[in-house]
């Protein structure tokens, strides 16, 4: 009887997840058939001898408290992941920044770029210089965190607070892994399917509890797959776990000044290369449980929040007690 229902419950899940991938709609290199949950602005950046564009939504207060808060966002999303959080922080007043990266989301994706977590934070200056904003909080996931903290620490002084949610980073992944070139990231992109990253947002992000909510950033990555522009996309894809891997923020984390929030998903065992690293030494890996404590101990006077039997992606899955955390430090 036992198997019985384990069979049933393995064909009902086949259906359902057949279903979901059947909905999943080809998208596009510069996602330009996906609307997103707020209008979107275009930088045009003179960067490397060439021009890009670089997408971002500007959401106004309902009323102004005065405050700007920039979201930055993680290495397999975009800006349209934070729609609740911008909503719920213009309601507080707060007018709202969301940039897509260069390589990500409805920003271009140059074939011949030289990615740096450095260029990365340059190009988002660049947004705010043209929106004549010179202090403001920033709020990084993930990848987003790194690129977060790169950017606190070339300007500190246009940072008024930082929050660093699940960042990627917190620990140093090369003296765990072995080196994969570009080359061999990208073929490894190339493989990836709608049911291979529904299987890696299960393991990582939702411990195997698959919610409809979480189905919409599924997509949007998931469609890229779909689409004769994918090899451009994954290219991009390759070139930034590179700089992941190679270009580690944790032995900067002593320098940071700025008020400095850690919101972490203690379930969290995210980290880059773990698949190349010894068998023996991959569990030690992405323990955020430790991580978060070793990066508060680092940056001076940092407030940490950590949420019990919660995975990558806080403000998704336990969206209210992220936003509890949140707003209590920047309100």
């Amino acid at each position: 009887m036992t198997n019985f229902k384990n069979i049933v419950a393995i064909i009902s899940f086949s259906i359902t997840s057949s279903f979901a991938f059947a909905q999943v709609k080809p998208l596009n290199a510069t996602l330009t058939n996906y609307q997103y949950p707020f209008e979107v602005h275009f930088k045009d950046l003179k960067s490397q001898n060439q021009t890009l564009k670089m997408a971002y939504m500007d959401v106004k207060p309902k009323k102004s408290n005065g405050k700007t808060i920039m979201l930055l966002h993680g290495k397999n999303f975009n800006g349209a992941y934070w729609e609740k959080t911008a909503k719920d922080l213009s309601d507080k007043g707060f007018r709202v920044i969301i940039p897509d990266q260069i390589g990500f989301g409805k920003s271009s994706k140059p074939q011949s770029y030289q990615f740096s977590f450095a260029q990365l934070a340059s190009n988002t200056k660049a947004i705010l210089d043209e929106l004549k904003i010179d202090k403001l909080i920033v709020l990084g996931h993930s990848m987003g965190g790194m690129v977060a903290t790169r950017f606190t620490l070339m300007y500190p002084e246009n940072v008024e607070k930082l929050i660093l949610e699940n960042p990627i980073g917190l620990e140093d992944y090369k003296t765990f892994a072995k080196y994969q070139t570009v080359d061999e990231a990208y073929q490894s992109e190339l493989k990836n399917t709608a049911e291979s990253y529904k299987n890696y947002q299960l393991k990582f992000y939702y411990d195997n509890k698959w919610k409809a909510e979480y189905q919409p950033w599924l997509d949007l990555i998931a469609g890229w797959t779909l689409h004769k522009d994918y090899p451009q996309v994954a290219w991009n894809a390759a070139l930034t776990s590179d700089i992941i891997f190679n270009q580690p923020v944790v032995y900067e984390f002593k320098n940071i000044k700025t008020p400095t929030l850690l919101i972490i998903g203690t379930r969290d065992r995210t980290a880059i290369g773990k698949d190349r690293a010894p068998k023996e030494i991959q569990p030690t890996m992405g323990q955020y449980q430790e991580l978060g404590k070793k990066t508060q101990a680092q940056i001076a006077g940092s407030k940490l929040v950590e949420l019990e039997n919660v995975g990558h992606l806080p403000h998704i899955e336990v969206y209210d007690k992220f936003w509890n955390a949140l707003y209590d430090f920047i309100k």
